[in-house]
């Protein structure tokens, strides 16, 4: 099977909402591989972010992919939109969907790849009859619902459990995980699968957006 190359993915939750297309290129100069969008309704989480406008208006700015993660109560509704709006993937909750097939094949048939999110309390298992709808997986190493959180340690071993089924079933896809990421831990989560590092504070909390992009690229590689 093909290794999923690394890719680094700087959370806007954490940017500067007054000036995102300035955050935006900023990271790109320091080579990221995806803008993670995170929309949040206030229901499946205590707080809510960003919809349509926003990332229409982000999809104009980007020149990389937007990485579209839904932390929302009936996804189903709203994901032709969200792809309409310049979603290049798309990952809904396990947590928030009673019909996972279904809203999978949905994502994929309006052109987004399709990825499920684990929360932190959410057995590997859930996942197991769906790997083939599947083109990547977001471990949550928080509870969802807000930035700047401590890392869940239990993550790694988590991740680990994962990537081990997801080759037992012949799945080359990457593995994404979101929450807690920054250069102390980033070559330990790429160490135990993960392919794609979601960051925010870690980035957009320093001075220097760019440099921190770079510098946590650097700091995951030492985990390949």
């Amino acid at each position: 099977m093909t290794e999923p190359p690394l890719q680094i993915a700087p959370s806007i939750l954490s940017a500067d909402f007054s000036a995102l297309g300035r955050d935006v290129a900023a990271v790109e100069r320091g080579g990221a591989d995806l803008i993670h969008v995170d929309v949040m309704d206030g229901h499946f989480v205590p707080n809510i972010s960003i919809g349509f406008p926003v990332l229409k208006a982000l999809h104009r700015v980007a020149a990389r992919p937007l990485d579209v993660h839904l932390m929302i109560e009936a996804p189903d509704r709203y994901i032709d939109s969200f792809a309409a709006n310049g979603a290049a993937m798309i990952s809904v909750h396990v947590e928030a969907v009673p019909h996972l097939h279904r809203t999978l094949s949905l994502i994929r048939s309006v052109g987004a790849k399709a990825g499920a999110v684990l929360n932190p309390s959410t057995p590997i298992t859930a996942l197991e009859d769906v790997t083939q709808q599947l083109d990547f997986v977001v471990v949550m190493a928080v509870n969802p619902g807000f930035g700047g959180q401590a890392f869940i340690p239990h993550s790694i071993d988590k991740m680990t459990r994962l990537r081990a089924m997801l080759d037992r079933a012949g799945v080359s896809i990457p593995i994404e995980v979101d929450g807690g990421v920054d250069g102390g831990n980033a070559a330990a989560l790429v160490r135990a699968g993960a392919r794609i590092l979601v960051a925010g504070n870690a980035i957009f909390g320093t001075p220097d957006a760019e440099s921190a992009t770079r510098a946590l690229r650097t700091e995951a590689g030492r985990g390949l």
